[in-house]
């Protein structure tokens, strides 16, 4: 096909939630609050700010309530919060948080490890979720995991993931996702996909959530470029995983992500260098190395004036 290279990309930030959750140290609700509103001032102007799952089970994400009522209301940012099953909604419901993403696998295998259901009973509860958070007025993207593979089930037909976007579509979603979880992707697979997806989605803005597992994160970005998509989830310094993907790596990294696209001479608004320092702020308090590159790129050079 042509390429339709798009003149603008939004970024999505998701290194709050994706990144911290993945983390065993956890990060106080404070400084989780001082880090969104530096991503924020960065130029970043939507923030996935946390998950409502159980705090048991990743108590990373156990303030998700307290957080969102925190949140600057009058920034001109969108903050979003990721839910997976009902109880989660019902929380998110009471937040007051105006955004979710409601997110299911299309692999039968992942989705019981990491939904505790299988893709039918995930489905047709996901499809509830969405009708009732539209009903309560928020925002709602639908993403599906294991887009582009799968380390259980190998390659997920196109066809599957095209039905459950249809779907999606046919119960009022506001936008859609497409999740490499395991970093599978290829070019070759990212098209095959956006072939079978993008007749179905329409007008409804679809983003893709790229991870960096084998090394091709920002290759796929950039055969996605070629079919218009203009959303992409990144986060800080390249973190985040899935724990229920055996060696799991993190998101393409955001100061990355807009330094290509600077290259490319596309719009983001998003001061990589300013995104760095946060990154490399992060890397001092957990204590580790992220697999990210600008951020220590920009290390050498010249602080911006005002961070």
């Amino acid at each position: 096909m042509d390429p339709i290279m798009p003149d603008t990309v939004t970024l999505v930030e998701v290194g709050p939630r994706d990144g911290f959750q993945f983390e065993k140290t956890v990060v106080p609700t404070d400084r989780k609050l001082a880090v969104i509103a530096r991503l924020a001032a960065a130029g970043l102007k939507q923030i996935q700010v946390a998950s409502f799952v159980h705090p048991q089970k990743v108590p990373q994400m156990a303030d998700a309530d307290r957080l969102i009522r925190q949140l600057p209301s009058d920034d001109g940012v969108v903050y979003t919060a990721l839910v997976l099953n009902r109880q989660g909604l019902d929380r998110a419901v009471a937040s007051g948080i105006a955004a979710v993403e409601i997110s299911l696998s299309a692999s039968d295998s992942h989705s019981r490890k990491n939904a505790g259901m299988a893709l039918g009973d995930a489905l047709d509860q996901g499809l509830r979720m969405i009708d009732r958070a539209v009903s309560a007025g928020l925002h709602v993207r639908a993403s599906v995991q294991c887009a582009f593979g799968c380390v259980y089930e190998g390659r997920i037909p196109a066809a599957r993931i095209a039905d459950i976007v249809r779907r999606f579509v046919d119960h009022g979603a506001h936008g859609l996702a497409l999740a490499d979880t395991t970093g599978m992707g290829s070019p070759p697979l990212i098209e095959g996909v956006l072939n079978a997806v993008l007749p179905l989605s329409g007008r409804l803005p679809l983003a893709l959530h790229l991870h960096d597992t084998r090394g091709l994160g920002l290759v796929n970005l950039m055969a996605a470029l070629r079919y218009g998509v203009a959303i992409f989830d990144t986060a800080l310094a390249g973190m985040g995983g899935c724990p229920f993907v055996p060696g799991a790596a993190g998101n393409i990294a955001t100061e990355d992500t807009a330094h290509l696209m600077e290259t490319l001479r596309i719009h983001t608004g998003v001061n990589y260098r300013r995104v760095g320092v946060v990154s490399r702020e992060m890397e001092a308090f957990f204590k580790k190395s992220f697999p990210g590159r600008m951020h220590r790129v920009t290390a050498f050079q010249e602080p911006p004036a005002s961070i």
